[in-house]
């Protein structure tokens, strides 16, 4: 995925004066503390093997060969890492905020079911407009709440219609006697949720009181006149790698090639990173082409899942103006992810104001789909390799500092997560993943539509490699205007039809001309609706792939 301001070019409409001083943003907000450096053996590759076999005095061009590779991958980043040990700090998932959704895409009549690495979870709000959160199960069979409803402001269970409110308590069981006590143990499990700059988060854990010390602040988002592009995306690669990519600008130029003129394969070239945080939480610094000899990029890394890259510039009249590329990816099972991407700027160019959201939405899927299949593809090798990145990866100076940082704080923190892949440890899930089943039939199709879930019909499924579920049935804007333009589009047909049958009923040359006439533009009007359609629901291919 474009990394770097990839999907939000048009905010810019004016050449600007770069700073040359840019103030980076404030620290990472916790304090956390080390534990004690754990000895480990380091893996062992089939190339570390072979080696050994052979003789011990090793031929010079191999000296050579090793030198070369010193000067161009990463180094270790620590006299710890060199030593072969491993430095642990305390860290817990559940006692995290996880980004849920955009607050506007939360739906007023529909549950919503998500999901936080394992963790089965529904959304929705009550009948004062307040969010709540529970676990997505039954007390009484363990059918999923998410395949509810909602009657006068509670959840009722679809299986036998149990009702649910406030903090998970049951208020109605329809078989019970008129005289019978509903019992306590027929509650549901509750997560603490807050609303946060548009956002929705969840505080995983039932044991801890929420921390709002670690609630995600974002400065730029709060500045006068800050307006942002902002969507929801599902997306069937692990969090880990999309993060990794998301952090990753050297494939942009190559990956999104002339998806917009920010990107061109003939300005691939070597980057240059300056780390200047490192801490339990994270990590953050500058970053930059090497050619313009500067550093005009501010990224940070928070946990659990936070990144954002930041740039200041000072526009033609002297004011500084503030860009944020953010985005907030939260696991949702091996090999799913669900990621809010948020553009946004102080200045945004007056072109892009007549621009509608819809459009920049398609366009940060095409840029998605662009990515898919290798990602997909890397998910699908650490899980068969089952080893660390360090064995797996070559991670350049000129590229990879990123990557590298993320995948060793990862073997700081990952005994902490369900599973995780660092660059010197790895733990793999203990369960195998869970196979989940769509809604079956004509009425659960109706019941689950737009905009909480899919619809009917193939463009509909349940399918994280099409674009209409991963991203539309998400968006309470894409998918008003999917309907519109369907509604539109079937409006025009049946005009252009009686017009068509009028220009032959007609005797005078005139009217028949300007009935066909007609005809024509409304035919005109059904394809640009087709193809507004298509641009929101179609995946992208790449040509050489298209057979």
């Amino acid at each position: 995925m474009a990394f770097t301001f990839l999907s939000h070019i048009t905010f810019l409409s004016k050449p600007f004066t770069f700073s040359s001083k840019v103030t980076p943003p404030t620290p990472l907000y916790t304090k956390t503390h080390l534990l004690k450096p754990l000895n480990i053996r380091p893996q062992r590759t089939k190339c570390h093997a072979i080696s050994d076999l052979q003789a011990t005095t090793v031929p010079e061009s191999r000296e050579v060969e090793d030198q070369e590779d010193h000067v161009v991958l990463q180094d270790p980043f620590s006299e710890e890492e060199r030593r072969g040990e491993r430095v642990v700090a305390e860290y817990e998932w559940t006692e995290e905020w996880y980004p849920l959704y955009l607050t506007k895409d939360v739906p007023d009549d529909a549950p919503l079911g998500l999901t936080v690495f394992h963790k089965q979870i529904v959304l929705f709000k009550d009948g004062q407009g307040e969010l709540r959160c529970y676990e997505d199960r039954c007390a009484h069979r363990l059918a999923k709440l998410s395949e509810g409803q909602l009657i006068d402001g509670r959840l009722e269970c679809l299986y036998h219609g149990w009702q649910f409110e406030g903090e998970g308590k049951c208020v109605r069981i329809p078989q019970l006697p008129a005289n019978a006590k509903i019992p306590r143990s027929a509650c549901v499990k509750t997560y603490e949720v807050r609303e946060s700059q548009g956002v929705v988060w969840v505080w995983m854990s039932q044991k801890t009181p929420p921390n709002l010390n670690k609630l995600p602040w974002f400065e730029n988002f709060a500045r006068p006149g800050f307006q942002d592009t902002s969507a929801v995306h599902e997306l069937p690669y692990d969090h880990s790698i999309l993060l990794e990519n998301l952090m990753d600008p050297a494939h942009i130029p190559i990956s999104h090639d002339r998806t917009d003129w920010t990107a061109k394969r003939e300005d691939a070239q070597p980057l240059r990173f300056e780390v200047t945080e490192r801490t339990d939480r994270g990590f953050a610094g500058w970053w930059g082409k090497e050619k313009d000899n500067s550093l005009l990029n501010f990224l940070r890394f928070e946990a659990p899942c936070v990144l954002q890259n930041n740039r200041e510039i000072i526009d033609e009249n002297g004011v500084t103006q503030y860009f944020t590329g953010l985005f907030l990816c939260r696991p949702t099972g091996q090999g799913k992810s669900m990621l809010i991407v948020r553009f946004g700027g102080t200045k945004r160019s007056h072109i892009a104001k007549w621009i509608p959201e819809w459009y920049f939405h398609q366009n940060a899927s095409k840029v998605f789909e662009q990515d898919m299949g290798f990602l997909s593809s890397q998910n699908e090798v650490l899980m068969k390799e089952k080893i660390p990145t360090k064995n797996l990866y070559l991670n350049l100076r000129s590229s990879d500092t990123w990557v590298a940082e993320y995948r060793k704080w990862m073997d700081k923190v990952g005994h902490g997560m369900p599973y995780h892949f660092g660059h010197n440890t790895i733990s793999l899930p203990e369960l195998p993943a869970v196979i989940e089943h769509a809604p079956a039939g004509l009425v659960a199709g109706v019941s689950a539509s737009s905009p909480a879930k899919g619809g009917i019909g193939q463009m509909h499924a349940p399918n994280l490699a099409n674009r209409y579920y991963r991203h539309v049935i998400h968006c309470r804007e894409c998918s008003s205007v999917v309907k519109a333009f369907e509604t539109w589009k079937n409006t025009l047909s049946a005009i252009a039809v009686v017009l068509s049958a009028l220009a032959i009923l007609a005797s005078g040359r005139q009217w028949k001309t300007f009935l066909l006439v007609s005809a024509g533009l409304c035919l005109a009007g059904v394809y640009a609706c087709s193809t507004a359609i298509a641009m929101n629901t179609t995946n992208f291919i790449r040509t050489h792939r298209r057979l």
